[in-house]
């Protein structure tokens, strides 16, 4: 195993899950904080991060990510590190479009959707994984699930409706606004986008339907930075 990391000053980096492939970061919260530095329009690095790597977090007293450096500031958990933007760079866009409660309701709504969504797809994520990292999170989901991934997620297809209805909160919110955030988006909306950008990234179960409302709101985000989130690998959904 490789030894600890040390934070350096400079430049700021961001500690992101990763598979096999380095340029395919998919963790819903890592999109969370990777989306909110983009909003600010602040420069990072990614440090690709992989399961069974804790020992890489030793630095941030922390074994999981994401985990951002910004200088001498080691900042873990993706809504501490929200925070953290926006009150280190307050001239920067802001990432809250309103009070800071009315935005963490939205993020934990987005918790509710991961909890559902993972039920759907997470069969597929040990072939993005390393062969190290897919006994290991193997090993440890089924554990958590108390059967087989395969198992799971069997008869998806079939329980995609009842995920869809979850949705219809976002749908009523988007209804005169094209994000959450108004007319621009918000940590908020990346909250919610994170759900749907960690799917394309891990499974080629298509979700949404085109005529969803939600699809053409994901379609702006996944353009939005010069297509930070479509530029990466995933499936074509």
């Amino acid at each position: 195993m490789s030894s600890p990391l040390q934070p350096t000053p400079s430049p700021r980096r961001l500690f992101e899950l990763v598979g096999a492939d380095p340029e395919r970061p998919f963790s819903p919260y890592c999109w969370r904080s990777r989306m909110a530095l983009a909003h600010k329009g602040l420069a990072f690095e990614s440090v690709p991060w992989r399961f069974g790597e804790t020992e890489r977090l030793a630095f941030a007293q922390w074994d999981k990510v994401p985990v951002l450096v910004d200088g001498e500031r080691t900042v873990v958990d993706s809504w501490a590190i929200a925070r953290y933007l926006e009150a280190t760079y307050p001239d920067a866009p802001p990432l809250f479009a309103g009070p800071a409660a009315t935005i963490r309701f939205v993020a934990a709504w987005a918790d509710t959707i991961n909890a559902a969504l993972v039920r759907l797809i997470v069969s597929d994520i040990p072939a993005v994984l390393g062969a190290e990292e897919q006994a290991y999170f193997r090993t440890s989901r089924e554990q958590r699930f108390g059967m087989e991934l395969e198992a799971v997620t069997a008869d998806r297809e079939a329980r995609l409706p009842a995920f869809r209805a979850l949705l219809q909160p976002l749908r009523t919110a988007l209804a005169d606004h094209p994000h959450l955030g108004g007319a621009e988006p918000d940590y908020g909306d990346y909250a919610a986008f994170s759900c749907f950008q960690w799917a394309r990234c891990v499974s080629p179960l298509v979700l949404l339907a085109d005529d969803d409302p939600v699809h053409a709101w994901r379609e702006r985000l996944l353009d939005r930075f010069g297509g930070l989130a479509r530029q990466v690998p995933a499936f074509p959904h």
